[in-house]
């Protein structure tokens, strides 16, 4: 008779599955969504933010497993990869709003140049009251871009992208928790508004949230994150020159 099978221990099985990229793209995906159930169980509370939730989890499987960011990454970049098709797809709420949006373009071309020369001027202002090196100004500036261009501008800048990409999603995931309860408090009730300033301020993360509030918000965040991006990559070399 033949001897059955030895089972195969938990350990064999990570061991195996481990070696697979697509497992870690199983797991950021189960992570998202798990923390899309979180933050629907509290209501979509502006604290349950799902990129911040899905972050801690992906990052807690990372630490627990021992496994280093670029094995991680084999799996992660098909991910990375659909941003660029999740970004042009933010077109479609853009063409739906197209009447409203030309009806206020006069508004929105001023808020657009004030919020970016805003952004990178505070960030420079605030790096000098802490005497941050000029190489850590230069990473933040393009803070509020989206990932791929701030990037970009970044290393055109001469500063380390990387560490750009750090302060972009920082950037975004705070500035999606605190843009509800400070329009709130500051009375803002048009959702145009709400959701341009949450683009612009908070790029990507920033449109999700305002899409999970209300679909104008999510049409004019990703309006102002789209001219955020170009307006910045020409307004911050030319700032940074003359601020620093």
């Amino acid at each position: 008779m033949n001897a059955a099978p030895a089972p195969v221990s938990l350990f064999e099985l990570w061991v195996y599955l481990s070696a697979s990229p697509l497992l870690w793209l199983t797991v950021t995906l189960g992570a998202f969504l798990l923390a899309r159930r979180l933050a629907a169980f509290t209501g979509f509370h502006p604290l349950a933010n799902p990129v911040l939730l899905a972050i801690i989890l992906v990052v807690a499987v990372l630490e627990a497993s021992d496994t280093p960011y670029v094995t991680y990454f084999q799996g992660a970049q098909f991910i990375h990869f659909a941003l660029g098709p999740a970004t042009v797809a933010l077109g479609v709420p853009l063409y739906r709003n197209r009447r409203v949006i030309a009806e206020t373009l006069a508004p929105i071309i001023v808020a657009l140049f004030v919020g970016a020369s805003a952004g990178i001027a505070s960030t420079v202002a605030l790096a000098s009251l802490l005497h941050l090196p000029s190489s850590l100004v230069l990473a933040l500036a393009p803070k509020s871009v989206t990932a791929g261009i701030a990037m970009g501008i970044s290393q055109g800048l001469g500063a380390d992208p990387t560490l750009t990409a750090v302060f972009v999603i920082a950037t975004g995931v705070i500035g999606a928790i605190i843009v509800t309860p400070l329009m709130n408090a500051l009375g803002i009730r048009d959702y145009a508004a709400r959701g341009f300033a949450a683009g612009l301020a908070s790029h990507g993360i920033g449109t999700a949230r305002a899409f999970q509030v209300d679909n104008v918000a999510g049409a004019f965040a990703g309006l102002a994150m789209a001219l955020n991006g170009l307006v910045t990559a020409l307004l911050a070399p030319l700032l940074l020159s003359w601020l620093l």
